[in-house]
């Protein structure tokens, strides 16, 4: 495969590994927490929770592995490491900053820290866990989008200064 080629794939995987985690960031914030609000019993709420998370948690997991390969793969192979130095592509840090958030979670907080304390919150008052977790799913999935818009209007010469 010759070098444009090999970038071209490199954004196509990209572009689905992203649309799969951030989709089912909204898929989960949008859908699935408020669905899991309105059961009755909380042990419902918690084992429907944990269940369908732990799911999409492995998914999220690969999608944020080949997000970070082929991002940092494209940076390297278009010798582009110099538009962390620049704030007109602020969308770049943007990136980064949310993938790096996003990593954070699924393979330090969540498994180590966040599990616990959801399982002992979400013992004592599922309600409260559920609406403070929703409010931080609302977060990262703003920040996400906002990150998106501004990736996919910079790469298209939306914030280039002339």
């Amino acid at each position: 495969m010759e070098y444009f080629e090999v970038v071209s794939l490199a954004r196509v995987v990209h572009v689905l590994a992203i649309i799969i985690w951030i989709g089912g960031v909204a898929m989960v914030t949008m859908v699935l927490i408020p669905a899991i609000r309105k059961l009755k019993s909380k042990d419902e709420q918690v084992s429907t929770f944990e269940q369908i998370e732990g799911r999409f948690a492995f998914i999220a997991k690969i999608m944020t592995v080949l997000t970070a390969l082929s991002g940092f793969y494209m940076i390297d192979k278009l010798n582009a490491w110099n538009r962390y130095l620049d704030p007109k592509y602020w969308w770049i840090h943007a990136m980064t900053l949310i993938w790096f958030v996003f990593t954070l979670v699924l393979f330090v907080l969540e498994p180590f820290i966040l599990h616990k304390l959801f399982k002992k919150y979400a013992e004592k008052d599922p309600e409260k866990t559920f609406k403070i977790m929703h409010k931080l799913h609302w977060i990262l999935l703003l920040l996400s989008l906002i990150t998106t818009a501004g990736a996919v209007a910079g790469s298209h010469g939306w914030f280039w200064i002339k």
